[in-house]
């Protein structure tokens, strides 16, 4: 019977074994002995007030938002920022969104996520100039020693098109902490690449040991090495089309970049302004509000494939101040803008720009939406 069973099904010897074994413990039709949903665990109160703590905090991944959920609705109460839901939270409300997992949080908000947003269209062209006196920095090599080491990239703007002008945002991320940085630019001319680095320098919590580009002629050109050079900045590149070179970077583009400012077209300098305001309350809500996780090593599952092994979330401002390399000042102003913090009324100022920038770009992108 076994050698008929797996010469119909294809089945494994062992699998057709357990099977057989199951069909003679059960008791009935098959049909029959589907296990019963557990009841939910938690209120429906809880589930109304967990989507608005969700939408207020930036709609972060279960993971992310139960690191922080402690945080988050002491900041919430604090600012008064529950209204919406004022009736339905109660302390007991409040204790049962501090004890729900990632898991759960990720179950019931799943209704909830946003919906998928088109492919972008890539705009790196290779550079081959000045490529093989670059030293190449690869996936494999591990994080940078401190911290100051950014990957930096250009995001295009360009809705569904290439031609013609249009802004570009340039990312700037430090693996080591998760510290990231955003400044939405003119164009890719050198004139401007060099004014946006000129930014990161003095936007950066730390002084800047180093930066990683990728293989484009945004970055790899006389003028922008010769900026490096003038600040004495070492510089490495990824290698061709191995977009895993500068996976912490092309992360931020997906997650802070994409995802907050959408897939339109921008042209205008009213967009350009409205797009650093964008930026500068996302890397506020990201960098201090908001945890990430680090890569720590591998491990192997019972099967015997690898797996990663990431740490406990923390936000970039809680890395920052363990790595304690902060000078005084630049710590009691970060100190300071921490505190003052609401991410509701950050999230409501984001909402409102977005608005903004849809009503300016959406006719314009759908005119450039190529024929089907």
């Amino acid at each position: 019977m076994l050698d008929a069973l797996v010469e119909t099904t294809g089945w494994h010897r062992d699998y057709a074994r357990r099977a057989i074994r199951n069909a003679l413990a059960r008791k009935g039709a098959a049909r029959d002995q589907q296990r019963k949903p557990r009841p939910r665990k938690y209120s429906y109160d809880a589930l109304v007030v967990l989507q608005e703590v969700w939408a207020l905090s930036g709609q972060p991944s279960g993971k992310y938002l139960a690191a922080v959920m402690d945080d988050t609705l002491e900041r919430l109460v604090r600012f008064n920022e529950l209204v919406r839901v004022a009736a339905r939270v109660t302390e007991g409300v409040l204790d049962e969104l501090r004890s729900m997992s990632a898991a759960t949080i990720d179950r019931y908000l799943k209704p909830h996520r946003d919906a998928r947003y088109p492919g972008a269209l890539s705009t790196t062209r290779p550079s081959h100039i000045l490529r093989s006196s670059i030293p190449v920095r690869t996936a494999m090599d591990g994080l940078p020693p401190g911290l100051g080491f950014y990957e930096l990239d250009t995001v295009a703007h360009c809705g569904h098109t290439t031609k013609g002008e249009y802004l570009r945002t340039l990312t700037a991320t430090d693996p080591v902490i998760g510290w990231t940085l955003l400044r939405a630019i003119r164009n890719n001319a050198h004139v401007n690449i060099r004014a946006g680095m000129d930014w990161l320098r003095r936007a950066s919590p730390v002084p800047i040991a180093g930066m990683d580009f990728d293989n484009g002629s945004e970055f790899l050109n006389w003028s922008v090495i010769a900026w490096c050079d003038e600040r004495e900045i070492p510089v490495t590149r990824g290698r061709p089309y191995q977009h895993n070179d500068n996976a912490h970077v092309e992360q931020r583009n997906g997650d802070w970049v994409r995802r907050h400012a959408f897939r339109y077209r921008y042209e205008t300098e009213h967009e350009l302004r409205l797009l650093n305001e964008l930026h500068s309350l996302v890397m506020k809500r990201k960098n201090h509000l908001l945890p990430c996780v680090k890569a720590t090593g591998w491990t192997h599952t019972t099967s015997g494939r690898k797996k990663r092994v990431y740490d406990t979330p923390r936000t970039p401002y809680q890395r920052l101040l363990d790595a304690g390399v902060l000078d005084q000042r630049t710590a009691e102003r970060l100190a300071e803008e921490h505190a003052k913090l609401n991410p509701a009324a950050i999230t409501r100022r984001i909402t409102r720009i977005q608005q903004q920038l849809i009503d300016l770009a959406a006719a314009r992108t759908q005119g450039t939406r190529p024929a089907a």
